[in-house]
C-alpha cells in the first residue's frame, strides 16, 4: 500500500498540518484503516479510492472516523493532482459531508466546503474555567467556537486535554482578531485523541462564518497559531466556504500491511 505524507497549508516541510494519504484500488477493512491511523499518529490519515469520475475520500483520527477534514482533503488533492491526475486542475471527492471539490490555482489548492450553522450559546463557568478568561462570545455547531479579545490570548493559551473534554462540541476552537491577518485561531481535539490540530480546515468552516459576519466581508486571510502554524486564504459564498492553501510533500512510503 502506497502512502504519502503531505504538509498542508504550508510551502515548506515541518510547517502547516501533516496528513497521511493512502491511495487505494479498493477499500481495506475498518480495523486496518484504524491501525494505520494509530501507527501514523497524525491528527488525520486519509484513505481514497477512485470510483468512476470521483474519488471516495474518508478521514480518520486516532480516535475514529470523522465527517470533515480540510487539511487532509488538501493533502489528498495535492497527491492526486500531482501524481495521479496530472492533466486535471480539479478533483471531486465523495465524502460523509457530500461532494467536495478541490481546484488547483497556481500554487494554491482551493477547497469548497459547507459552512457550519453557528448557534450562539451562553458562556458557562466551565468555559471560563477551561479558557482561564471570559470569552467575548461562544457558538456551537459540530464544534464549540469561543471568541477571545486579542491574539495574545490565543497564542498564550495552554490547553488541558481533560478539561477541554468537559466542553460541548467535538472540537474546541479559540479565535481572536489577527495581527496582520484577519483572524487568528487554535483548534483542540482531545475527544479524538488529538490535543491540538496544527491547522484545522473544518474548524475554519466554523471560524470563517463568524468573522465574515463580524467584519462585514467575505474574503479573509486566517492564521492558525499552532507551533507549526499555517495560513488559509478563505472566502464565503452563501452557505459555502472556499478555503485555499499551499502544500508540500514530505515523504512517499510503502506500507507492508
Amino acid at each position: 500500500m502506497k502512502q504519502y505524507v503531505v504538509d498542508a497549508f504550508s510551502d515548506k516541510v515541518f510547517h502547516g498540518n501533516q496528513a497521511a494519504v493512502c491511495v487505494l484500488d479498493e477499500w481495506p477493512g475498518e480495523e486496518l484503516m484504524m491501525d494505520i491511523t494509530r501507527e501514523n499518529n497524525f491528527s488525520e490519515t486519509a484513505f481514497t479510492v477512485k470510483e468512476v469520475e470521483k474519488w471516495h475520500l474518508r478521514w480518520f483520527t486516532p480516535g475514529g472516523e470523522i465527517d470533515l477534514c480540510g487539511h487532509a482533503t488538501l493533502g489528498t488533492a495535492f497527491v492526486l493532482l500531482n501524481y495521479y491526475e496530472r492533466d486535471s486542475e480539479k478533483v471531486v471527492f465523495t465524502t460523509l459531508s457530500g461532494d467536495l471539490i478541490v481546484t488547483r490555482k497556481g500554487e494554491l489548492y482551493e477547497m469548497e466546503f459547507p459552512a457550519y450553522d453557528l448557534k450562539p450559546v451562553e458562556i458557562t463557568d466551565i468555559m471560563r474555567e477551561v479558557l482561564g478568561t471570559e470569552p467575548r462570545a461562544a457558538y456551537i455547531a459540530r464544534d464549540l467556537l469561543c471568541v477571545l479579545d486579542n491574539a495574545e490570548q490565543v497564542h498564550s493559551y495552554v490547553p488541558n486535554a481533560e478539561a477541554i473534554k468537559r466542553l460541548d462540541g467535538l472540537l474546541l476552537h479559540i479565535t481572536a482578531p489577527g495581527e496582520g491577518e484577519d483572524c487568528v485561531s487554535r483548534s483542540f481535539a482531545p475527544k479524538l485523541n488529538v490535543l491540538e490540530d496544527p491547522v484545522c480546515g473544518s474548524g475554519h468552516c466554523h471560524i470563517i462564518p463568524y468573522w465574515a459576519d463580524t467584519l462585514g466581508r467575505d474574503e479573509l486571510v486566517a492564521y492558525q497559531a499552532s507551533r507549526r502554524g499555517g495560513t488559509l486564504y478563505c472566502r464565503r459564498e452563501g452557505s459555502r466556504i472556499f478555503m485555499a492553501g499551499k502544500a508540500v510533500l514530505y515523504s512517499i512510503d510503502e506500507l507492508f500491511v
